[in-house]
């Protein structure tokens, strides 16, 4: 017996994503499981409405067609793109390319897609608002077929493509994906199949839409429509990639195609020399400038007691450590330092990774198994994302910092899971604002879950000695797993995780990531253990870096430039990439060593400069540099009138 199971997602009223698929019995729970994690994990945002929908299909309702042939069009730019798809119009007999296309300004808030006769353009659907569903359609049905939650765009557009040319009076269709991550398109037509065409948009535009072009009587539009919607269709012969291609002769050709795209949209990233310790100034490309930038938050880069830790170990212990912790690589000053870890953060033990990314991959892959469920923040940094990713569980991205829909979340899933944790920054990167920690902790507790937080810009930050969130919110409880740096405060690098015994324990034998590198090296431990010795001795650092924080915010405030941070990341929004990159160059050629933020780091449109304080910056160089700022916002502007 055959099944149609069809999801449509929204948010908002506003559609998300759909799926639908002709399955057996068997793969129904699968199925539905895959549908469901790709509704609520969408590049749109996350779904608050999902709809799945069964119904039986007899074997005598199915129609089969042949999947049509596949080619590639290769192009770099999307005015290159929609020149390709009026080249393929032509092939089919279709003269007016450039005014059906034009049509797809009509496309982008519509449900379904557009009939439109392709000589006269008038439009034939009954709902012009709702347009054309074409639905009941999969590849033909094969046990070996899996579920997945990502969205193989080729597959699922070669089935829908080949049953809307099937219908009678189709000449061809359209589509440009409405996927703000995806650019290719495809035109398609029974005299020359379907032809992809790489890139019909750039990256992050959410435009997107499908046009059928129908040619033939209007007495017959009923049925065409009928078919379109109701016939229940199994396409033979569909291939999983484009791959049967012949290969093109530059293979470099689409990875070129995409750095010029960035360079376009005004992402593309570009590094600064710096020939100095990361201090409150610094000497970069030739010439003394302000450092806004720089996660050193407590300017110990260069101090001496710290350099001369790193001799000391460097003289004692050589330059490397040899070998991985668990083969020759375990020295005495790892277990030192994870000793003080674990005390400067109240727990019972810590362990040492090489990163923080590698840390957060390696905590949440190991205890990400199978059957368990990870409740991420919204705006978590990659490492936790990527670690979700790398794990087996199944992760429910709840929105940033709203906790009613992280326990709305939570309960939905409770039946459906033996085990999970509760995974968030403590200091969003980006923002600067801190994670609401007793509820997080209430949440966790009601429902049994982990509660693991990433403090990587909290640690000798937030806190009245820089101990972190649970010190900052006055609680005696902490989260069952802390996660931070020495990349930061403690000026040094690599990454650690705190807890009780039982959780390094496990992560000593489970976290690939910590089992199969080679240990950190000496100097490195001996600077973060100095570091961590003056945070814990000195805690007046992380007032004066509080002191700094307040006096930039008010000095930006007082200039017009919106501002506020419960950390030392204070974000200052552009919006438009290109101007962010302006105004962050005007910075620079004035001495203000600022970084321009921008998508896929934050959303796109978000753009913005993320200036980070450090203890050792004056008063008056921020109060300075909160000048520049605003005479740098107001020099674009006139630039740009």
């Amino acid at each position: 017996m055959i099944f149609s199971m069809k999801m449509r997602a929204s948010r908002n009223g506003a559609h998300v994503s759909g799926a639908e698929r002709l399955l057996s019995e068997e793969e129904l729970a699968e199925n539905a499981g895959a549908m469901i994690r790709r509704a609520l994990h969408h590049a749109k945002g996350d779904a608050d409405f999902v709809q799945l929908k069964l119904e039986r299909v007899r074997e005598e309702e199915i129609t089969y067609v042949e999947a049509l042939p596949v080619r590639t069009v290769e192009t770099a730019t999307p005015a290159e793109g929609q020149a390709a798809i009026l080249s393929v119009l032509r092939a089919a007999g279709i003269e007016n390319g450039a005014a059906i296309m034009a049509r797809f300004g009509e496309t982008f808030a519509m449900r379904g897609a557009m009939l439109l006769d392709a000589d006269t353009l008038e439009r034939l659907e009954p709902d012009p608002a709702r347009g054309i569903r074409a639905t009941y359609m999969d590849a033909e049905h094969s046990p070996a077929r899996s579920a997945s939650a990502e969205k193989n765009h080729f597959q699922e557009a070669v089935v829908l493509a080949s049953k809307v040319v099937s219908a009678p009076h189709i000449v061809a269709e359209i589509c440009m994906s409405d996927d703000p991550g995806y650019v290719t398109g495809y035109v398609a037509a029974p005299a020359v199949g379907y032809v992809r065409i790489t890139r019909l948009k750039e990256p992050g535009d959410p435009r997107g839409g499908r046009i059928f072009l129908y040619r033939g009587p209007r007495a017959a539009v009923a049925e065409t429509i009928r078919y379109l919607e109701q016939e229940r269709v199994l396409v033979r012969n569909v291939p999983s990639t484009p791959s049967a291609d012949a290969p093109d002769a530059d293979p470099w050709r689409s990875y070129r195609d995409d750095l010029a795209a960035r360079k376009r949209a005004g992402l593309y990233r570009t590094m600064r020399r710096i020939d100095s310790p990361q201090c409150a100034r610094v000497m970069a490309e030739g010439r003394e400038r302000l450092m806004l930038a720089s996660n050193s938050y407590l300017g110990l880069a260069d101090e001496p007691r710290v350099l001369a830790a790193a001799a000391e170990a460097l003289r004692r212990y050589g330059a490397g450590s040899g070998g991985s912790r668990l083969t020759t690589g375990n020295l005495t000053l790892h277990e030192a330092l994870e000793a003080e870890l674990a005390r400067f953060k109240g727990t019972e033990d810590a362990i040492l990774f090489n990163t923080g990314y590698m840390a957060n991959v390696g905590v949440l892959s190991a205890l990400g198994r199978e059957g368990t469920v990870i409740f991420s923040d919204a705006l978590n940094h990659a490492s936790i994302i990527d670690g979700c990713r790398l794990s087996r569980a199944r992760t429910i991205v709840y929105r940033h910092g709203d906790m009613e829909d992280l326990e709305e979340k939570v309960r939905a899933a409770r039946p459906s899971y033996a085990s999970g944790l509760i995974v968030t920054d403590a200091v969003f990167s980006m923002d600067g604002d801190l994670a609401p920690l007793p509820a997080l902790l209430r949440i966790a507790r009601r429902h049994g879950l982990l509660l693991m937080i990433d403090e990587a810009h909290a640690t000798g930050v937030v806190g009245r000695t820089g101990r972190g969130l649970a010190e900052h919110f006055g609680l005696d409880e902490g989260p069952d797993i802390v996660m931070g740096t020495m990349s930061k405060a403690l000026a040094a690098e690599g990454g650690f995780v705190c807890g009780s015994r039982f959780l390094i324990d496990y992560l000593r034998n489970a976290a690939r990531s910590f089992i199969f590198s080679t240990s950190l090296a000496p100097a490195t431990l001996a600077v973060a253990r100095e570091a961590l010795r003056i945070l814990a001795a000195e805690p007046a650092r992380v007032e004066r870096l509080r002191a700094n924080t307040r006096v930039f915010v008010e000095a930006l405030t007082a200039h017009g430039i919106p501002a506020e941070s419960g950390s030392a990341i204070v974000p200052i929004l552009v919006g438009d990439e290109t101007r962010a990159l302006r105004i962050a160059q005007r910075l620079y050629d004035d001495g203000v060593f600022l970084s321009a933020i921008r998508y896929p780091t934050v959303a796109k449109g978000a753009a913005r400069l993320r200036a980070a304080l450090m203890a050792t910056h004056t008063e008056e160089a921020l109060r300075g540099a909160a000048e520049a700022i605003a005479r740098a916002f107001r020099e674009t502007d006139e630039s740009q009138d």
